[in-house]
Formats: structure tokens, sequence, C-alpha cells
């Protein structure tokens, strides 16, 4: 008789679980102080920022690890750890870079790439360095000098994305090299320099051939007359000791959880964030030199963590593929290495749903990346409308924010992939404030807010499990074409 109540109140307890919605089992989780023991933790100075190849980096994947075996997720099958690691080739600054322009020194620059080099020679001036500037004449041999950006704008977005094409085009037409022309304030070109000065790829260092680097590089004139015109045959002079390499081991963190439904637990939804942020910097005016990385990316990885939560005690139809990406503020490098060597198939992939905060400055929004692009769009809005918050999309596409986040890495595979984010509707100074400052801690946000914002991210990644129809980019999207491609969909 005690074992026939037993079971009956088992059974009762079970009819119980399997009656709640989708959105009580959302609250039933996620609550404020969890997401702020989470964030404390990943924000705390002891992480020291959490760079990829730090020790604070390293401890924090340590945390990550620990929480996807408390939760109940597994390693990959044929594995025995939750860690994909991999190495990061970083190249450091210069320590010295000379450069002159018709015996004219230019003191102020910042090296994208520069080999050991001291030499003299002929330059020419191609004005912003379009196509048809580098049509015009031969530069074979010669160090060729633009100026930033083009003539449609100069911000640093603008530059950055045109400054890449630039390189591409001198290393076709044989440039020795390729001189820039910008002009910053002291203050935006120091906060530059600590991202131009060094770059990090996923690569051995016996693959790294200094002989045939170009040196590349940013010139501060301070003045937007140089007082060259088109085409203008100048010399120069670049000395340099080069740039330096070193190996930084480091780390995705995977984990898995099975799904309930026979069928669909052979698909898997991703739940993804980078947990890497960009270690210490320049002091700010209080002294503060850790960039702790509470909005960019504590925010996303403890949305991860909820969902986990979430799972751990009520699993959904599809299986659950959980990824903490390192390498992301160095160019997307984790969520490049993992599409790239998956430990599942990416077929299997059904949805990608990352998140990623750099700010907020709207609590009544939660803004997803990419909202109009999948037919996951209802119920995205639903899961963030059920908490209070309305789902929005890009709110300036003009940025290509979609393409900047781990999102994309799967995206290019055909993988449909938003990124959910806390709500913001542009660009403003309560966004700078923070972003990739020592002031982004872990005591400057509205946890009430985040609250709801958790609850909606888990509501609807569980919308995203449990759901019958098979979920996919809309028509005329860039990436639909990959996508059926992965799927083998005619």
């Amino acid at each position: 008789m005690k074992n026939l109540f037993t079971f009956c109140i088992a059974f009762l307890f079970i009819g119980i679980l399997s009656a709640q919605t989708d959105e009580e089992k959302a609250a039933a989780t996620v609550n404020a102080n969890t997401i702020k023991s989470h964030i404390y933790f990943l924000a705390d100075d002891l992480l020291e920022g959490r760079a990829s190849g730090t020790r604070g980096n390293k401890i924090a994947a340590s945390y990550l690890a620990n929480e996807l075996r408390r939760n109940g997720a597994k390693p990959i099958s044929g594995t025995d750890s939750y860690y994909q690691k991999f190495n990061l080739v970083q190249t450091g600054a210069p320590n010295f870079v000379e450069l002159s322009l018709n015996g004219t020194p230019y003191p102020l620059q910042a090296a994208f790439t520069m080999p050991v080099i001291d030499e003299s020679g002929e330059a020419v001036f191609l004005g912003y360095g379009t196509e048809n500037d580098f049509k015009r004449m031969s530069v074979s041999g010669k160090m060729v000098v633009v100026l930033g950006g083009n003539e449609a704008g100069q911000d640093p977005g603008q530059m950055f994305r045109s400054s890449r094409e630039k390189v591409e085009r001198a290393m076709r037409a044989g440039a020795k090299g390729l001189l820039e022309l910008v002009q910053f304030e002291e203050a935006m070109w120091s906060r530059l320099k600590h991202y131009i000065g060094g770059s990090t790829e996923v690569k051995d260092m016996d693959d790294t051939n200094e002989a045939d680097e170009m040196p590349h590089v940013w010139v501060n004139t301070k003045t937007e007359d140089p007082g060259f015109t088109q085409d203008m045959q100048l010399s120069y002079t670049l000395k340099s000791d080069g740039q330096t390499k070193t190996t930084l081991p480091t780390q995705n963190v995977v984990g898995m959880m099975e799904g309930t439904d026979p069928k669909l637990k052979n698909e898997y939804v991703i739940y993804s964030a980078h947990y890497d942020h960009v270690g210490i910097g320049q002091p700010n005016a209080e002294g503060d030199s850790i960039y702790n990385g509470a909005r960019d990316n504590a925010i996303g990885v403890t949305a991860v963590l909820s969902i986990l939560e979430n799972l751990g005690k009520y699993p959904t139809k599809r299986s659950a593929l959980f990824i903490l990406f390192t390498g992301e503020e160095k160019g997307l490098l984790g969520s490049k290495y993992y599409a790239d060597h998956p430990m599942i198939p990416l077929n299997q992939m059904s949805y990608c749903f990352n998140t990623d905060g750099g700010g907020y400055n709207d609590t009544s929004l939660a803004t997803i990346i990419g909202l109009e692009r999948t037919s996951a769009q209802p119920l995205i809005e639903k899961g963030a409308s059920t908490f209070g918050l309305k789902a929005i999309g890009d709110p300036a596409p003009e940025q290509g924010l979609f393409d900047r986040s781990d999102n994309v890495s799967f995206a290019q595979k055909g993988v449909p992939a938003p990124t959910y984010s806390t709500g913001f509707s542009s660009f403003d100074d309560e966004i700078f404030k923070y972003y990739h400052q020592a002031a982004d801690e872990a005591d400057s946000l509205d946890y009430e807010y985040l609250l709801k914002f958790y609850q909606g991210y888990v509501y609807t990644g569980r919308l995203i499990a449990n759901t019958s129809d098979k979920l996919f980019w809309n028509s005329g999207d860039k990436y639909e074409e990959a996508g059926k491609a992965l799927y083998e969909m005619k």
C-alpha cells in the first residue's frame, strides 16, 4: 500500500509538472538573486576583464563548466570535457614606428600590420583609395598613401570597413604598404589605438610569415587637408621593430542536454553568448583599469545560464546545445572556430539563439538584431511581451550589427541566428558611457529590468525549442541560400 501511495504521489507530481505552461516554467526558475550572483562573479575584479587567453578568462571558463555540470548538462559525446580548446596567436603593437613623408615626420600612428622594417622609397597619394583610384596608375613596389574613410563619411565604423577594402586593393596591386591619413581628437585616437595596436588570429605560430606582411598604418594628421594632391608622387621613410607574436591557449565552453521528443531530440537549439571581455586597459579618472564587462557580456552569459537552469528542470522537445564563446572581442574568433569545427553536425542545429549585450538605454525593450529575418519572430515577440517588454528589431541597420556578433558565424553556415540584446533604441551617451569602459560594473545594472529580460529570453527559448514548425530564414534573406544548402532544402 505504501508503495502504491508513493507511486500515486509521483504520478500526480509528474502530471502537475506537465500541466505547467512554458510561461510558468520560464518564470519558475528565473530569480533576481541568481541573476546577481552570476553577473557579480563574472564582472568581479578577480577575473581582470576576462580577456581571452588570460588567467581571468580561464577562471570564468571554469565557473561556466561547473554551472553546466551542476545543472545536468553533459559534455559532447566522445569528449570528457566541457572545453573546446584551441590556440590564438596575438599580435602586439611595435615598440616604435618612425614614419616620414616628403621629409616631414608623422609621429601619431597605429599599425594594423607591421613587420620589422627599415626602408625608404617612392610613395603615391591616391585620394580615398577607391577602385578607380587604384586603376589610374601602377603602384607596384610603392607605398600607397590614402585618406581614411570615404567621401560619404568619416566615422570610425565606416573607416574600419573601407580600410579592409583598401588593403585588399593595395595587395592586389603589388603595393609596398598602405598608409591611411585620418583625423581624430586625442580622446578618440587614444581609444582607437587600444584596438588597432594588435590583433589576434586562430592559427599556429609557424603559419605566421612576417616576410609576407604588408605594412598597414593609420596616421593621425589632426588636419583634414594633408597638403597632398591626387596622384602626387611622394617619398617615404619607414622604420619599426615590428609586431610581437604570442600564443594564447583558450577555450569555448560547451555542453548539451537531450530533448524529450523521440524525433525532435535529434535537432538542437543553440543557446550562446561570449564570456570574454577586453581585459585591463587605460585607467579612467578614478584610476580603475579593469574593464569588467558587466553589460558586455556578463549579461549575455547569464541569459544562457538562466535557460540552462530552466532546461535542467524542465527539458524541451528539442535538445539544447549551450556554447559560451571566447575570443568574441578579438574578432568573433571563438564562434568562428566552433562553426568551422562543430562538435555536433551543424545540420542538426535548428536555431541559434545568441545573446550579446553592449548596453541598454530603454528598459521597456528587448532589442533583437535580426528579429525580422527568421520565422521565429512571432515567438520572440510573444516571449518578450509576456514579461512586459516590447521586442524591436535593429534600430541602427547602418552599423551592420548582425554581422558583428557571434550569431553571424552560424548564419554564414546557414543556421537561423539572431542576437537577443538588452533594450536600446539608438547609440547615445548612455550606451557609450559603459561600452568597453571601466565603468561597466555589476552594481551599475538595473536588476528589476534584467529579471524581465531573462524571463522573456527563457520563455522565448522554450517556445523555439518546443515548436512543431521548422524555423528558417525569411524569403530573400542574404543567408537563405546557405540555409538551404545546409539543410538540403530544395
